[in-house]
């Protein structure tokens, strides 16, 4: 399947549209968000074809949705967004993937950037040496069943309970860290073993902490209720479930396949495994998935409590007075029960997020207290070297994508092709001459993640808030990065 542009519907400056009217096996239309400079690329993606696979799968509500990030994965486009009734519609692993809430959280200091640029090598080197990273790292913390099983039911909880962190971080992170219809029996013996080593690790691929400075202000009255200042000295990292989020996903793709003749589910294509939401099946798996997503939280509460330390530590401080504070913790890859409002009346759906992070505007119930006046925190991370962005949702994309924005640049490269085409080590000068210390296991990596390889997050951005998803708060830049 290819697109041209005339097949394309505009619906206004940042939306666009491929028709029902397109292919008869499509429920709802599939809608994009994108300026027309981006519309060649998406076009010639096969993201598109995606989303249109995705606007085929029985009980989906309004639309598929892609945001401006959108580019090719398994099943679902990356950048993908998809409601699904509760009652008629279906549960898909690959519209949330195989890293069950991957994430971001933002973290502020007390320091201003300025004093710590110098020391920047040295937080970097501390960083690296602290936080176990890359494909199949390890950490020290070890937990055996019966403890990993405490993990994936108190998700964030448990961290603190143990030391990583404060119990004001889980007021700062969505769903306050933990889902509470996990149930950790579900996972096989080989996602538990995978899980039982790798908790405080970062990964792989994009994953990072990176050190960075507040260099913008976009709305000064949000940025000082969340005491967010121009040259501030920041912390951001980024990572997921690890190699027990990733088995989770395998599992029940396997489990699932089984679903689609049982329930008569026609699927155009076969990564799209799936299974009635409300089907024992389909609550299997969104137990199962939630588990996985509560390590994934405890993990980053305990990278974030490793990396205070390591700061702390490089910077010759007590960890009190760097004064490191989570802004808050959000999900890029996941599927939750949330109530939406469709054709004027209150619906149960299934939402899945792919790539994709929760935007929801101030009032709404489901945000803490702390934000309940000026809407959740929403972190756009950058690709290694480019800007990142701290927005709020705003009540439009309540509306229009189910609370929804984008989550990053979004790849514009495999890792194989930037691998082919970008040179590592002059990746890694022009980051040092540019002032950004980097630590990574080998040069190939920086080269599979160079920014060359990801849309221009400025631009991304840019079209989420025009499109009034959500509105800009600050702009961070990056110090220093360590990659896995």
């Amino acid at each position: 399947m290819s697109f041209r542009e005339q097949e394309i519907k505009n619906i206004d400056d940042f939306i666009w549209e491929v028709p029902r009217e397109y292919d008869s096996g499509m429920n709802v239309s599939a809608r994009f968000y994108a300026s027309r400079e981006m519309l060649a690329q998406i076009i010639g993606d096969d993201a598109l074809k995606q989303l249109v696979n995705v606007a085929c799968l029985p009980g989906i509500v309004k639309y598929a949705l892609g945001m401006p990030d959108i580019h090719w994965g398994y099943g679902f486009p990356i950048g993908g967004v998809a409601a699904f009734d509760s009652a008629s519609g279906v549960v898909s692993p690959g519209g949330v993937g195989f890293d069950i809430n991957c994430g971001v959280r933002l973290a502020v200091t007390e320091l201003e950037a300025k004093d710590i640029k110098p020391m920047a090598e040295d937080i970097v080197t501390a960083l690296y040496s602290s936080v176990p990273l890359g494909v199949g790292s390890e950490g020290s913390i070890k937990t055996p069943k019966d403890v990993l099983s405490k993990v994936l039911s108190k998700g964030s909880a448990w961290a603190v309970e143990n030391g990583y962190g404060c119990a004001e971080d889980l007021d700062r992170t969505e769903e306050r860290g933990a889902m509470p219809n996990a149930i950790p029996e579900i996972l096989s013996e080989r996602a538990y073993e995978r899980g039982k080593f790798q908790l405080g690790t970062l990964g792989s691929g994009n994953h990072f902490v990176e050190i960075q400075e507040v260099t913008d202000i976009y709305d000064a009255g949000i940025a000082d209720a969340f005491e967010v200042f121009k040259g501030q000295f920041a912390v951001m990292i980024h990572s997921g479930s690890r190699g027990l989020g990733y088995q989770v996903c395998d599992d029940f793709i396997k489990k699932l396949s089984r679903s689609l003749a049982k329930y008569d589910i026609k699927v155009r294509d076969r990564q799209l495994v799936s299974a009635p939401v409300s089907s024992p099946e389909g609550q299997e798996y969104l137990a199962a998935m939630a588990s996985a997503a509560n390590y994934a939280w405890a993990n980053r509460q305990i990278l974030m409590s490793l990396s205070g330390k390591a700061i702390a530590k490089s910077l010759r401080l007590e960890e009190k007075k760097l004064g490191l504070r989570l802004i808050y913790d959000v999900a890029h890859n996941i599927a939750k029960m949330e109530t939406h409002d469709v054709g004027g009346k209150k619906v149960e759906l299934c939402i899945h997020r792919k790539g994709a992070t929760r935007a929801f505007p101030a009032g709404h119930d489901s945000l803490p207290q702390i934000y309940r006046k000026t809407g959740q925190p929403v972190i756009i991370p950058g690709s290694m070297g480019t800007s990142s962005y701290l927005l709020v949702g705003t009540p439009m994309s309540m509306g229009e994508s189910f609370g929804s924005v984008c989550h990053g640049a979004g790849r514009m490269l495999s890792r194989s092709r930037a691998l082919q085409t970008i040179d590592g080590r002059q990746l890694y000068d022009s980051l040092k001459k540019r002032g950004i210390s980097i630590r990574a296991k080998g040069m190939k990596v920086l080269s599979k993640e160079a920014p060359e390889a990801y849309k221009d997050i400025d631009k991304v951005v840019e079209v989420v808030v025009k499109a009034k998803l959500a509105n800009k708060i600050a702009r961070l830049q990056p110090i220093g990065v360590i990659k896995g």
